[in-house]
């Protein structure tokens, strides 16, 4: 194993690359191959906290990437309209208020809201509560016990700024960039992918593969023929159009995530723009209708023009297939409505590295990898399908579909222990936290039966008090948090963009 050739730039081909680039130097020659001829997609621009390790493997200084990438900080996701027309609630990162031995916090407050005594769920979380009034810091890790020392954040930033800032960062690190689309697949007698050929005639070997080409998978499906799960009878979204516009009003530490009639609508504050985009479903509403909703919704003056996206939600039915690893939209699609889709990128590369083959490929390494790989997807995709079956919106057929389908057994059993005492449990490194779940179930009225029966080994008193604790500290903490506009500023404010 000498050669691994990364086909296809954008977020995906130079995350690869750059993490590749880090920690195979001098192991392996990596090269990525792409076209300027061949747009990106390109519109991704919310993570969640897991990119952190990301951009510690591959050594990212966070005020230059912000810099250069015009990035705000992210508290989570505000869901409006959701599970029904006037109300929100916020999926913040990090914990929820503090367990009291060996309960969650969460189950307290269950049965303190039973009797009227508790306060919105969203005052015992520190990132909700600093979100609502757009306040930002950085965890103090010498608070102790405080609030302060359990911020979580993610960022929101421009990802065809990303990518370019990743590409400085993998040619460092010896990664080779060649332009030029490739016209044909080259193959081995036993099946393996052995090159690639230019449209100018070059042909670029190589021993191992990643497909990083987008929706249509030059390698992984137009080549190896690996096949394709649809989702599209759980998520029936199969269209998005992004377009940006210029910033107005607060900088907001949030993701916001409105539902529309034929889908939800984003929109993402970074320092020069906002970020807006139209996930929505062809059956229930047509392009130009979608993008009049889209645009007819916009903060400030358009600032470009929108660019239309058609997608199948699913995924490869294998990943990793012979010598080729398919990372990115070709491996597959799940709409960001928890502004994963960066995060599978980070993920299969992260899995890869700890899997990688030597002189051959391994079947049981690369059995592994599609296990653990079909595992993530289907739990993030049961999160997702969590988000339109819990509604109770009766103004469009979108919204009664959803409410009615049929749901994965694996989700179901999930709604079922949750209803009966509000236990939620995380399975085998799932991506989501018990507190993502207990989030969404309670923002968009899954509320349970009960509680857990050890809580009444407290008595109402006791549990007031303790939440009362908690949501009171929270309160003291936000009011000393700068404004995250001004923190911004202050730690890493961009240059101006032409």
């Amino acid at each position: 194993m000498h050669k691994i050739l990364i086909v296809g730039g954008g977020s995906a081909g130079w995350m690869t690359a750059a993490l590749f680039g880090k920690l195979f130097q001098g192991l392996y020659d990596v090269e990525l191959v792409e076209s300027e001829a061949i747009g990106i997609v390109g519109v991704g621009e919310a993570t969640i906290p897991a990119i952190k390790k990301y951009n510690e493997l591959v050594q990212l200084d966070e005020v230059e990437f912000m810099q250069r990438t015009q990035a705000t900080f992210k508290l989570g996701v505000q869901f409006v309209d959701w599970w029904k027309k006037g109300h929100s609630y916020i999926h913040g990162f990090g914990v929820i208020g503090q367990d009291w031995e060996w309960l969650r916090c969460h189950h307290y407050w269950l049965r303190a809201n039973q009797k009227g005594r508790a306060r919105d769920f969203a005052d015992y979380s520190i990132n909700t509560a600093a979100a609502l009034q757009n306040k930002f810091m950085h965890a103090r890790s010498d608070m102790g016990d405080s609030p302060i020392g359990h911020i979580a954040y993610a960022y929101h930033f421009d990802a065809s700024l990303y990518g370019r800032y990743l590409r400085g960062l993998a040619e460092q690190h010896g990664v080779r960039r060649t332009e030029g689309k490739i016209i044909d697949v080259g193959m081995h007698e036993n099946g393996d992918i052995a090159s690639v050929t230019l449209e100018d005639g070059r042909k670029i070997e190589a021993d191992f593969f990643i497909d990083c080409s987008g929706f249509r998978g030059l390698l992984i499906e137009q080549k190896l023929e690996t096949g394709y799960e649809e989702w599209t009878h759980w998520l029936p979204c199969d269209r998005a159009i992004a377009v940006p516009c210029e910033r107005t009003g607060p900088l907001v530490p949030l993701t916001r995530a409105t539902a529309r009639e034929a889908g939800w609508q984003w929109r993402i504050g970074l320092q020069h723009r906002t970020g807006n985009g139209h996930v929505y479903s062809s059956r229930y509403i047509d392009d130009d209708a979608a993008e009049a909703v889209l645009l007819a919704n916009l903060d400030g003056e358009q600032a470009g023009n929108p660019n239309r996206i058609r997608f199948t939600p699913g995924k490869r039915r294998k990943m990793w297939n012979r010598n080729c690893v398919a990372i990115g939209l070709a491996a597959g699609f799940l709409e960001p409505i928890e502004s994963t889709s960066l995060h599978l990128v980070q993920s299969a590369a992260i899995r890869l590295v700890r899997l990688f083959p030597d002189g051959h490929t391994d079947e049981a390494n690369r059995d592994e990898f599609n296990r653990q790989s079909d595992f993530e997807w289907e739990r993030v995709r049961d999160f997702i399908i969590l988000h339109y079956w819990a509604n109770q919106r009766d103004d469009s057929d979108l919204w009664r579909h959803c409410r009615t389908m049929e749901l994965p057994a694996t989700l179901q059993r999930k709604i079922d222990l949750w209803r009966s005492n509000g236990r939620i449990f995380r399975e085998d490194e799932e991506l989501f936290s018990e507190e993502s779940w207990i989030q969404v179930f309670l923002g968009q009225g899954v509320v349970p039966r009960s509680h857990d029966p050890l809580v009444g080994i407290k008595s109402d008193p006791q549990i007031e008090q303790f939440l009362g604790n908690i949501a009171s500290t929270i309160d003291r903490c936000v009011q000393v948090m700068p404004d995250h506009a001004e923190y911004v500023r202050k730690y890493c404010q961009a240059e101006p963009v032409a």
